[in-house]
């Protein structure tokens, strides 16, 4: 591996690890949020906390490894689209803790998840065109963020 695919690999993970730790520190074992996050009324289906962690550190990797091969490929319109949608799914990946677990907001972290939701599933036509192994690579994040949007919409109407 080259300089600039080492530097690359370091930045596509580097980004990740940055959401995934900023996720987790807005996170519903902490503080004030534990309570508050308790005593939400959540729909049968909310998975017991122990699944979280293992999902998102396994879709967390599954998302650099797709941005770097995407990165990686060879330059052109639909890479340079596809490496936005990226960017813009993660900004937005983000965003959702904070909104939800930080803010309390669950109504505006929907809001941001509906959006990242369909960010995801843009990249994914897009990166198709450039790399398909990469947009593979985000189906499970795709599919999780599809219940995970369930779920929120759920949290909202149970708790108006």
């Amino acid at each position: 591996m080259n300089r600039k695919h080492v530097l690359g690999a370091a930045i596509f993970g580097g980004a990740v690890a940055g959401v995934a730790m900023l996720g987790g520190f807005f996170n519903p074992g902490r503080g004030t949020t534990r309570q508050w996050y308790s005593e939400l009324e959540k729909p049968s289906f909310n998975p017991p906390d122990a699944v979280f962690a293992p999902v998102w550190t396994t879709l967390y990797v599954l998302m650099a490894i797709s941005g770097y091969r995407v990165w990686s490929s060879r330059a052109g319109g639909e890479r340079t689209r596809a490496l936005a949608l990226w960017g813009a799914q993660l900004t937005l990946n983000a965003a959702w803790s904070p909104l939800f677990f930080g803010a309390k907001k669950p109504a505006l972290a929907f809001a941001d998840i509906v959006l990242m939701l369909t960010a995801i599933a843009s990249y994914c036509a897009s990166a198709r065109k450039v790399d398909r192994p990469a947009a593979w690579m985000m189906a499970p994040y795709l599919a999780w963020v599809a219940f995970a949007s369930i779920l929120n919409a759920e949290i909202v109407r149970l708790n108006r």
